[in-house]
């Protein structure tokens, strides 16, 4: 196990697994059961080495998003970038997308990539770069509507819930201790998994005005993740979940029985769970809440434009107004060296722990979900704080430099951050540095990955990583439309 470094202001955590001595059995069964499942892979032919399956092996096929390649490639000056755009971008319709009609409703599966289940976050990031094709691609339209349709199902199942199946059968965490459910793949709460859903529906809306996707269904779920929302601030009880795994590993286990670190109740909203399916270590995930009250406002703006909901658009103002207060009496610390900056986890009795993470959301990411200002004062601070050495999840070697995290430890970067870094950046040379960084990590492959090394992009995790796959094609996309002398004198 690679050891885990975290800065604290005025706190010590203590992590409580569950007891392990009577279930070896069970954890020997669990471990096996997650390497067989790890090592599936879905019929799709995943060309890991500089391509994409061949035209009749796709599980899906855009013209706009065809199209949208052609064009993009062509502006790209850099050989090595206009090649990793061409692979990256679709790979998420490539490989990880299960379409159907049922009775004439579209449903939408899509798996993370090496592990066949659908995420809520990673789904919902997965398509995210192709909404603004949707207007002029019926069959993107139809993807949509059937992911909605789908997420909103998987809400309905379980709220709580992470990770999904296609079918109602079960996998190889069916043993944790919560109330796991058939078709559920694991159900570590994390925020972020509710509001995803709301950012994608929103960014459909906006872009088609088509609302067939928010029916009956759609609604209940909109109305489940406000109630779960309102649960897990815990002004009244400690609410229905629970969460404990028998594993050695310490960021599978929410302490204090399964229910996190103690808090004081400030209106925030409780997470078990980080994006990167960590453990939290003080229950107030910061950059997760805010995202949530961006989310909150989004599913506002759904209620009354869409849904004709003044009941749910209300509710849903109320508690982003309510979190929103909470978040700037409690969640802005001073920093010695940046000044004023977001703590990445708070408990409300005034500790805070000083790090982020590069899973999204994370401090780094606040403007591109849509939570801040790119040049707002404290985001800024924070900006600099995360991509510092006093982040020790920043980590700096001869391959480069970025964000990484507990969940593959110290010096593994994570691209995504690298990506993020780029989108969130108001000077080309750091964009610049960036992407020649993007370019070496993706080690020849043609893909991006999960991590990689701070001194040797050939050391990677993960050679099908759909999310990351995606938010490199987003970057490259967004470039092209701000910043197109940028690709056309990157060499």
């Amino acid at each position: 196990m690679h050891r885990r470094d975290f800065t604290f202001r005025g706190m010590y955590g203590l992590v409580a697994l569950a007891p392990l001595s009577r279930h070896v059995d069970a954890v020997s069964r669990i471990a096996a059961e997650s390497t067989e499942q790890n090592d599936q892979r879905t019929s799709i032919t995943f060309a890991a080495n500089n391509g994409r399956p061949p035209v009749a092996q796709r599980a899906f096929v855009s013209e706009a998003v065809e199209d949208a390649i052609a064009e993009t490639k062509a502006a790209i000056a850099n050989p090595r970038l206009a090649e990793l755009f061409e692979n990256c971008f679709p790979n998420t319709l490539d490989t990880t997308v299960q379409f159907a009609e049922r009775n004439g409703t579209p449903d939408t599966f899509i798996i993370t990539g090496d592990i066949p289940a659908m995420w809520l976050r990673d789904s919902s990031a997965q398509a995210h770069p192709y909404l603004p094709l949707a207007k002029k691609d019926e069959n993107l339209q139809k993807l949509f509507r059937g992911l909605i349709h789908r997420q909103a199902a998987c809400i309905l199942l379980d709220a709580y819930a992470n990770a999904f199946y296609s079918t109602p059968r079960t996998g190889p965490f069916a043993h944790d201790l919560t109330e796991m459910r058939p078709g559920v793949h694991e159900r570590k709460w994390e925020i972020d998994s509710l509001c995803y859903p709301i950012r994608l529906a929103s960014g459909y809306w906006a872009t088609t005005g088509d609302a067939e996707p928010f029916d009956v269904s759609w609604r209940r779920a909109a109305r489940r993740i406000v109630a779960v929302f309102r649960e897990q601030q815990r002004l009244h009880g400690n609410g229905p979940y629970r969460f404990q795994r028998l594993t050695t590993m310490f960021y599978d286990n929410s302490p204090n029985s399964g229910l996190g670190n103690p808090s004081r109740k400030i209106g925030l909203v409780h997470s078990a769970f980080r994006p990167s399916d960590d453990a939290c270590l003080l229950p107030f995930l910061v950059p997760s809440n805010l995202f949530a009250v961006a989310s909150l406002r989004q599913l506002h703006r759904l209620a009354v434009e869409a849904l004709d909901d003044n009941q749910l658009a209300d509710d849903a103002a109320a508690l982003a107004d309510q979190m929103d207060h909470a978040l700037r009496e409690h969640a802005i610390v001073n920093h010695p060296t940046h000044g004023r900056i977001y703590a990445y986890e708070i408990d409300g009795m005034g500790n805070a722990l000083l790090m982020d993470d590069a899973n999204v959301p994370s401090l780094l990411a606040l403007p591109y979900l849509g939570c801040c200002a790119v040049d707002d004062p404290v985001y800024q601070q924070t900006r600099a704080f995360a991509l510092s050495g006093d982040n020790p999840f920043f980590f700096r070697g001869t391959a480069g430099e970025g964000i990484g995290g507990p969940h593959e430890g110290p010096g593994n970067i994570w691209p995504l951050s690298l990506i993020v870094r780029a989108m969130t950046s108001q000077e080309d040379g750091e964009i610049e540095t960036c992407l020649s960084t993007l370019i070496a990590s993706s080690a020849g492959t043609g893909f991006m990955h999960e991590t990689f090394d701070e001194n040797d992009p050939h050391k990677f995790t993960r050679p099908w990583f759909a999310w990351c796959n995606s938010a490199f094609g987003e970057l490259i996309l967004t470039l092209a439309g701000t910043k197109p002398a940028l690709l056309r004198k990157f060499a």
